[in-house]
This record gives C-alpha cells, structure tokens and sequence, in this order.
C-alpha cells in the first residue's frame, strides 16, 4: 500500500464537516442534559453574577467538585457575547475540535515523514466517529478538556524526546499539566506521567538521551504544573472556609482515588464496555488485522501508544470510581496505533466484505427499531418489565429508515477496495446513527429532560418575592435555566409539610412518580423530569393525606 491514504486537505475537509454535522445536530435536538450539564452550567452562571473568579458556586456555596477552567472559558465567552447557553454548550466541542487537530499533530511527531502525515490524516476521522468520543464531543463535560490538554502534553514530551527541544517540551508539558489541573484536576497525572515515566520503552532507537537530564526535565514539568495549579488552589482554598479548603486539597485528589464517592464498579468493568465505546471501529475487520502489532513491535508510535493505552486502562481500573468517559483521553493514542497500522506498508488492504459486518448491525437494528412496538404491544408482561416510555416509540419509523440508510451508505462507501473509501464506510453510517438517536431519540424525549420551564416558573415566584424550596439533593438544575438570582433553600421531604406552613407565600419543587400524584392536591407546576414529575407547591391546597409529602418519591 502507499501512503498517504487520503490527502491533508481531503481528511481534514471531511471530518470537519463531520465535526460541523454532530455539534449543530446536538444543540438543535438536546437541551442542557441534567444533572450534569445543567449543574456544570449553574456554576459558571453563578460565579458570573457574583462577578467572583476564585471559588466555584453551587446555589449560592463553595462548590469544590471541579476546579474552575471551564467556568472561566464559559464566563469569558459571556462577558465578549452576552449570557447564552449556546456559548456555555460550544465549550466543550471546541476542546474536542482542539484535541483532533493535536492528534494530527502528535501523529506527526510519533512518525517521521508521509508515515506520520498519513497517520495523522486518519486518526482524527477514526477518533470522531467512535461512539463514546461522538457522544461527549457536544457535552459539556470536562473529559475532552482533559484529552486536549493530555496531547498537549504528549506533544510535550514527544518533542523533548525526539526532537530535542528540550526546553520547549519541557515548558508544553508543564503547562498541560497545570491546565489539565485546572480543567479536573491532577488526574490529568494519569495520562502524562507514565509515558514521561517510562519514555525508556518508546524512544527511539538512535536517540541517546541524558537520562538524569530526561528525569530532571519530567521533575521541572511537574513543578511548573503545580505551580500553576497552587497559585489557583492556595487562594480559592483560603477563601472558600475550612470545609471547602479540606474538600478541596484532600477529598477530590486522594480521596476519590482511595475510596470513591461514586461510581463504584468492580475492577473489570471497563473491559467490556470497550467494544461499545470503541463502536463502530469494534465491528471493523481491517481495524483488529492491522493490530497485529507483533509485525511491528519497534515502532516508537506504537510502543508509545501501548504505554498510554495500558497504563491509563490499568490505573483507571485500579481506582473504584470508574465511568466510560473517563477513558476519553486515552482514545487518541490508541486509534493512532490504528490510523498507523492501518496506513502502514504491510497492512493488508481493506476489503468490500468488511462493510458487511457494520451493514448488517444496522440492519438488526433497524429490524429492532420496526418490530419493537408490535412486540411490546403483544406482549404486556414485557412492556411492564421494560417501562419504555412512550416518546422512545414515537419515531421508531423514522429511526429504522435512517439506520436503512447507514446500512446501504456502508454498502456503497465500502464497495471498492480503499482506505478512504472503507473508512468512510465506517464514518457516514456512524454519524447516520448519531442522527438518528438525536433527532429521533432526544426530540420527542425533549419535554423529560428540558428544564427551562420549571426553571422560569421559578423565577417568576423569586420575582413575586416568594420563598422557594428544593426537597431533596439540589443540584443546581433551575439556577442558569431560569436565570435565578437567589439560592434555593434545601429541605427534606419530610420537612415539607413544616417549611409550607412557617412560609405560607412560599413554594416547594420535588419530584415524584407520576402514579404518587393521583391522589395529591393541584400543583402549582408539573412537568416531567427524567422518568418523574417535578411539582411545585405552595401552601394554598394543603393534601387530603398529612402523610403524603412523608412518603417516598
């Protein structure tokens, strides 16, 4: 095979348009998802309204989660375009949109020549259009901050290594360690040191480095990374009170390695999700042939890639917390092995068979998507074990024609025996799929998850001067939402029946399974909120039952 496979221009055309395609479909069709979102969100707002950059706000608190850079970039876009979720939503996808331009780069750099030019053409497609990457490339989230500033320190590293600019990698990997602090914190550490640690396993051969110099360099990036995280967290810490301070230079850093507060798996959890995250790329024949790396076990590109790949996969094993994205910053390093064992001389040319394997999974899926009412209706059992809810059978027609259509574009795509054409093949149905859940999935879906609403209904009682209460764990969903300038007082559900009569003009939010609201009495509001119904109450039609507001959501 020669390579490039596909052109500078031609790659970077075609993912980007890809990119474009992904971003406008997610903030036409999804609003700001709870909890996640929305809470990230409320921070950046409150912090706005405070006009206070040092401590991260939660409902009107010292919210130590999440250091600040994402609140800032969100803060300074409002500040130069006015506040709009569409700016706080851009964020993330921008980082993403970074990462796959230094994936390019860093493939570069890893190969010499047309090897790493045709690498890194193809890398960034491949990364794109992986399920778990498509995803939360349009949350707004911090993992992709944290993969662009992970290639930037790779980028780093890279260059002191084989380039020897000594003091401008050390310097690039210093910065990415302290952004990357500030982006989530020093679990950046997870993806930049092992391969700083262990560079003795991927260097190139004929480079003769100064170990104690490499080390001594490792030891400076460190330092200017700290640094550049204390001079944010010392003064945060000594503002935000003794709790925040402890919580903050204790419970997320080692804490959370020790003993996580959430998102306790077993040790081996991420290895089955990794073929649904590596999707559609899993089901791709050529893909797992040109990884037989044995052929090329010296390749510095591919050694670094293992390194990445595995100690990454291992440390994020070892730490009870896990979540599939927190594996997103490893995927650049292991879909350039693949784009560089793909693109290699000695691997074996795609074939048109191989778009089979993709075109009958959308076909079952679109077989899925046809016969799924017609089972549930026959089958009641089934459709009360399942719980589906009706908005996911409202366009099933819609769904299966257009995974029809990812299924013939992979036919058609991959019926010449190319790379460009095989991995375009993989690419367009990929992005057919993510259409298809977005447009006719999240739309009908919308009215559960959009909380704009509830979140004005509540600003309207704030603007009338009413008390409002929240039962339950807030989470910031309504402040950015209805642009709410107080904090909501937090209650418990048991507490409601009190808080209403010491505050006869107030209201109280909740959430409840719809079948509980049967026998209650009016709300002020109710709309839906992920499988419940979040209601307001005041105190002006007290329940038939005192022990209703006691009983369990």
């Amino acid at each position: 095979m020669t390579y490039p496979p596909l052109s500078n221009r031609s790659a970077f055309t075609f993912t980007t348009l890809l990119w474009l395609v992904v971003v406008v479909a997610a903030l036409y069709a999804r609003p700001l998802m709870p909890i996640d979102e929305t809470r990230y969100v409320t921070v950046a707002w409150e912090m706005h309204l405070a006009d206070h950059w040092l401590v991260p706000l939660l409902n009107g608190e010292a919210y130590h989660h999440k250091p600040p850079l994402l609140f800032w970039i969100i803060r300074l876009g409002w500040l130069v375009f006015g506040v709009t979720d569409v700016w706080a939503r851009l964020v993330a996808p921008l980082f993403g949109a970074g990462a796959l331009v230094l994936t390019a780069v860093l493939g570069r750099l890893l190969w010499p020549g047309e090897q790493g030019r045709a690498a890194g053409n193809v890398a960034p497609l491949l990364l794109l259009t992986a399920a778990w990457w498509m995803l939360f490339a349009t949350l707004t989230m911090f993992d992709l901050i944290m993969a662009f500033f992970a290639l930037l320190g790779w980028i780093g590293l890279t260059l002191n290594l084989h380039y020897r600019r000594r003091w401008l990698g050390i310097a690039i990997t210093g910065l990415a360690i302290g952004l990357g602090v500030l982006g989530k914190g020093p679990v950046i550490l997870v993806y930049i040191l092992p391969p700083a640690l262990l560079a003795p396993l991927w260097m190139r051969r004929e480079v003769k480095p100064n170990w104690l110099g490499w080390y001594a360099g490792v030891l400076l990036s460190l330092a200017i990374g700290a640094g550049i995280g204390l001079a944010w967290a010392l003064p945060a810490a000594e503002a935000g009170g003794h709790a925040y301070k402890q919580a903050l230079l204790w419970g997320q850093t080692a804490g959370r390695v020790r003993d996580s507060f959430a998102h306790r798996r077993p040790f081996w959890w991420y290895l089955p999700m990794l073929p649904l995250l590596l999707f559609p790329w899993s089901l791709w024949p050529p893909a797992w042939r040109a990884l037989a790396l044995w052929r090329r076990p010296a390749e510095p590109g591919i050694r670094f890639g293992l390194v990445v790949s595995l100690t990454g996969l291992l440390v994020f094993s070892m730490i009870s917390g896990k979540q599939p994205h927190y594996l997103l910053p490893l995927a650049p390093a292991f879909m350039l092995m693949v784009a560089r064992s793909l693109t290699a001389d000695w691997a074996v040319a795609p074939k048109a068979r191989d778009a089979w394997w993709l075109a009958a999974g959308f076909g079952l899926l679109a077989l899925v998507a046809l016969l799924l009412p017609f089972v549930l209706s026959s089958q009641p059992k089934l459709a009360a074990r399942l719980d589906v809810p009706d908005w996911a059978l409202e366009n099933l027609v819609e769904v299966a024609a257009l995974l029809l259509l990812g299924l013939l574009a992979a036919l058609w795509l991959g019926r010449r025996n190319s790379l460009p054409a095989s991995i375009g093949a993989m690419a367009v149905p990929a992005t057919l799929l993510f259409l298809a859940v977005h447009l006719f999935g999240f739309m009908p879906a919308r009215p559960a998850y959009d909380l704009i609403p509830a979140g004005m209904v509540i600003k309207r009682g704030h603007d009338e001067g009413r008390p409002v209460a929240y039962a339950g764990d807030y989470h910031g969903e309504y402040q950015f939402l209805g642009r709410l300038e107080k904090p909501l007082q937090e209650i418990d559900y048991a507490a409601i029946p009190a808080w209403l009569a010491a505050n006869p003009n107030g209201w109280v939010v909740a959430r409840y399974r719809e079948e509980h609201l049967d026998s209650a009495p009016k709300p002020v509001y109710a709309q839906q909120k992920r499988g419940r119904m979040v209601v307001i109450w005041d105190a002006s039609a007290p329940p038939a039952n005192p022990e209703f507001f006691r009983q369990p959501r």
